[in-house]
């Protein structure tokens, strides 16, 4: 006998104290079933103020280690415990290195401010924490650079080179890339890890020309993910939400080009709406949680036997809880 996997799960979450929570890149099926739906800055603040203690997360597994470091209290469940690309890219060995590598070239370790992107695993953001870092997002990256910049220590940004590239030239600061030619910490004010999105760099500059000369006077809308040359060409750069308000803001006849996960793209206004590339941008990871996980996810609650909890030991809550909760302060 078929499942009707969406009326079981309107009743599981009618029957138990659960709030199911999905980024805006998961599937249109799974993000419809969400109570909370939002980027990385949104998600975090909506599940610390959430009074239900269990958490049903889609999305991938830094999201639902964020809420339990937040709220250890709650039980975090995940449909699919999927790794996000650009948080694999660096772990505490490799953030000790950059460390290491500023410390090497004349750096004091004191006069290192981090900075993670909440794209990384709670290990890094406990290691920032320690080291009285932040984490940030792409929505509040400017004000939280902004803020470590009045301590006069230079900033080590974690794991995403773009998105440290990107506000490094909004702000009008000199930037490097570890390992990318010459970075001399010395002579930056950011000083960047290289990690990057694999989504965010299928789009390039030849997408936007393509489009431009294809449609004159098109809007280029893109995530500061992207490569600084694409960012720097766009017609403007914002976070998930960023987007969102601004495509929803045009006049409806005004074609945009919009350089993000394709789920998000085809969410938004149907009409001139394009995404910017020629292959689909869809986030794999993103993309594996199914209505049968969620779905499985929410029976194992009713059935006392739940599965894919998250676990964040004492010591990475502590520390990672204060990059967090530095960035949550910072309005």
């Amino acid at each position: 006998m078929s499942i009707d996997y969406k009326a079981e799960i309107e009743r599981l979450k009618k029957d138990l104290d659960v709030t199911v929570v999905a980024h805006y890149y998961q599937r249109d099926e799974v993000f419809e079933m969400a109570d909370i739906t939002g980027d990385s800055l949104e998600l975090a603040r909506k599940c610390k103020a959430d009074e239900n203690p269990w958490v049903v997360f889609c999305g991938v597994g830094f999201m639902g280690q964020s809420v339990k470091v937040i709220a250890p209290e709650k039980r975090v469940l995940m449909p699919k415990i999927a790794c996000c690309a650009m948080a694999r890219m660096i772990d505490g060995s490799y953030f000790d290195d950059s460390v290491n590598y500023m410390v090497e070239h004349g750096i004091a370790k004191e006069d290192i401010l981090p900075i993670t992107y909440i794209n990384s695993d709670a290990s890094v953001k406990a290691k920032v924490g320690e080291m009285g870092g932040y984490v940030c997002t792409s929505s509040n990256a400017f004000k939280i650079i902004e803020k470590g910049l009045e301590t006069g220590k230079k900033i080590l940004f974690v794991p995403d080179r773009c998105l440290g590239q990107n506000f490094a030239i909004k702000m009008g600061l000199k930037s490097c890339v570890i390992g990318e030619g010459e970075c001399d910490p010395k002579e930056a004010d950011v000083i960047c890890f290289n990690g990057f999105c694999s989504v965010h760099q299928l789009f390039t500059v030849d997408d936007i020309e393509f489009y431009r000369n294809k449609y004159p006077g098109i809007k280029i809308a893109v995530h500061p993910e992207c490569d600084p040359a694409v960012v720097q060409a766009a017609d403007f750069a914002g976070s998930t939400s960023q987007l969102i308000k601004y495509v929803n803001e045009l006049d409806p006849e005004q074609k945009v080009a919009i350089g993000t996960e394709y789920n998000l793209v085809n969410r938004m206004r149907q009409k001139n709406t394009y995404v910017l590339s020629s292959t689909k941008p869809e986030c794999p990871t993103m993309n594996e949680t199914t209505l049968e996980d969620l779905y499985n996810t929410l029976k194992s609650i009713e059935d006392n036997k739940p599965i894919n909890e998250i676990h964040v030991d004492e010591h990475t809550v502590k520390y990672a809880n204060l990059a967090l909760e530095r960035m949550l302060a910072i309005k």
